[in-house]
């Protein structure tokens, strides 16, 4: 089996799949190893997952801090011990109280949770404390709290209300910055309430300007027909740079080149720039210092890859955290 040329791939994830299992199930269709994922959902969680193939796997590190939109579901009048429907319930309120919970108090609620906050991520995140990951803590009997952090909720907004079966479930879209735990919301949402909360769906639909319209299942996924290009996967997250037949020869090279009166002359100072040769190949990102452009990372043209074998399995554990080649992920669940 040849390997897939190098990408990025959008997967829409479907529920009780890992984002190790996603790994490795496209490394099995793309007849490569190199492959890698910019942040994870929890098996509960859906939506979008962003896999890199090949030397695309050294774009994830970009894509990890983007900023995320997830589409969730709060529900008002029970906290849980992981925060979301799979924990076991904490505390429940009674109907009569939940009933009367008031619009304006919702609304109160979540603007207090908009904008720059501090946050405690979930106790049973991947978060590691002294080395071991904060859900192994937990469920080895340990009592975890995580110090808060700041994160940025940008937009936090209310789209439908319904009481049911003696709870509040509020129907919300959150566009949020990386490391920002949804069910944290949840949580604090209805701890601020007086009643508890826990979330019980969560589904993300957008990171950076990547959004989930333009992603498949693991069960239908074709990588040929939905991969992104090295270089049109670039130039969605940073400015283009054209480079002359020489300017890519010498950036190859590891030499500086000079952008006086290009395109991207004035752009700030260490942002990268996505350098592209006149044939169209992504040949590296590039940082502008001072009136030259040097290399910060570069992209070699595909090479055949070694299969992976039978002896890679398309379903791993459900709760093994992924952290594959030449990938940065952030911390597993309804994190951003």
């Amino acid at each position: 089996m040849s390997a897939t040329k190098s990408g990025l791939v959008l997967i829409d994830k479907t529920p009780g799949w890992t984002s190790h299992d996603a790994v490795a199930r496209t490394r099995r269709l793309a007849g490569t190893r190199k492959v890698g994922h910019a942040g994870t959902l929890d098996p509960m969680a859906t939506g979008l997952l962003i896999l890199g193939i090949n030397s695309s796997t050294r774009l994830l590190t970009y894509v990890v801090g983007l900023d995320k939109e997830y589409l969730a579901t709060i529900r008002l009048g029970a906290s849980t011990t992981t925060d979301d429907a799979e924990g076991d319930i904490l505390v429940a309120a009674d109907a009569a109280t939940v009933a009367a919970i008031e619009a304006d108090a919702v609304t109160a609620g979540i603007s207090d949770l908009t904008g720059a906050i501090e946050q405690a991520p979930s106790s049973v995140s991947a978060i590691k404390v002294d080395g071991k990951r904060a859900y192994a803590r937990v469920r080895a009997g340990e009592d975890v709290v995580l110090p808060k952090r700041p994160v940025t909720v940008s937009e936090f907004e209310l789209l439908s209300s319904t009481f049911v079966d003696g709870f509040l479930d509020l129907e919300v879209r959150v566009v949020c910055s990386s490391g920002t735990y949804i069910r944290a919301l949840a949580r604090d949402l209805g701890e601020a309430l007086g009643v508890g909360g826990h979330l019980t769906s969560l589904r993300r639909t957008r990171i950076g300007p990547f959004g989930i319209d333009a992603a498949q299942t693991l069960e239908e996924l074709d990588i040929a027909s939905v991969l992104i290009g090295p270089t049109d996967a670039a130039t969605l997250l940073f400015p283009r740079l054209d480079l002359t037949a020489e300017q890519a020869v010498d950036l190859g090279h590891g030499k500086r080149i000079d952008l006086t009166g290009t395109s991207v002359s004035e752009i700030a100072a260490d942002s990268p720039i996505a350098a592209v040769a006149p044939g169209g190949r992504l040949v590296g990102l590039v940082t502008r210092r001072g009136s030259q452009g040097k290399t910060l990372v570069n992209f070699p043209p595909d090479e055949p890859d070694v299969p992976t074998g039978p002896d890679e399995p398309d379903k791993q554990a459900p709760d093994a955290p992924s952290v594959s080649a030449g990938t940065v992920a952030s911390a597993s669940d309804a994190t951003s």
